[in-house]
């Protein structure tokens, strides 16, 4: 069966972490002393804290804080970083509804049950509730994603013909087809660099037979 969602059993807990990681300055890497002496949450609670961070991306699994952390502490990135932690930490319930950011709380419970395969009143369920509810009133999922600050790298540039590898002869000529109208044409001709004669020699009588011939 697959892993169940994350989850804090005091779910209350998470307000007092993302408070104190906005105000926070970035750790190199959240540590059990990060959580406990900077975010001031001790005992089970903090140490549960860490693998939940881990699991919604905000922290890597060298306990390094990613981007998506740094983003979270934007105040302008805040919410649209909440939302992409939630989508990730609840992915397998959007298995089971793509807007289950949007049901009703019996569905999502549900849905909960469902990809657990736990009992209703389960307290596993009725913590996973809790996180969900509370990770969520951070989100917002109207905004579009956050993208990554990392630099594109450009498509290839397909080779051109230099100009020099090739000539341009203009030549003119007229079309009449008894039809009593006159028309007149220029072909602007690009050789190619070559120094055998003949080529040239079979392009020109090509030229003649078939478009300059009366």
């Amino acid at each position: 069966m697959a892993e169940n969602p994350p989850y804090l059993v005091s779910p209350g807990t998470l307000k007092t972490a993302f408070e104190k990681i906005k105000s926070a300055s970035t750790p190199p890497r959240v540590t059990g002393d990060f959580v406990e002496t900077v975010i001031g949450i001790k005992g089970g609670s903090g140490r549960a804290l860490i693998p939940f961070l881990k699991r919604i991306g905000l922290v890597g699994s060298d306990g390094s804080p990613t981007e998506l952390y740094n983003h979270f502490r934007n105040p302008t990135l805040s919410a649209k970083s909440a939302s992409q932690a939630f989508r990730i930490g609840f992915k397998s319930l959007y298995e089971f509804n793509e807007y289950i950011h949007k049901a009703k709380d019996e569905d999502v419970k549900g849905a909960i049950i469902q990809s657990t395969g736990l009992e209703p009143e389960s307290r596993v369920v009725q913590a996973i509730f809790g996180t969900f509810k509370t990770l969520k009133a951070y989100c917002d999922f109207e905004a579009a994603e956050v993208k990554s600050t990392k630099p594109e790298v450009p498509a290839p540039v397909k080779d051109e013909p230099r100009k020099e590898d090739m000539g341009s002869v203009p030549m003119h000529g007229k079309v009449n087809k008894h039809s009593g109208i006159n028309l007149s044409y220029t072909i602007n001709l690009n050789l190619p660099a070559t120094d055998d004669v003949r080529v040239f020699d079979a392009i020109f009588r090509s030229l003649k037979e078939n478009i300059l011939k009366d």
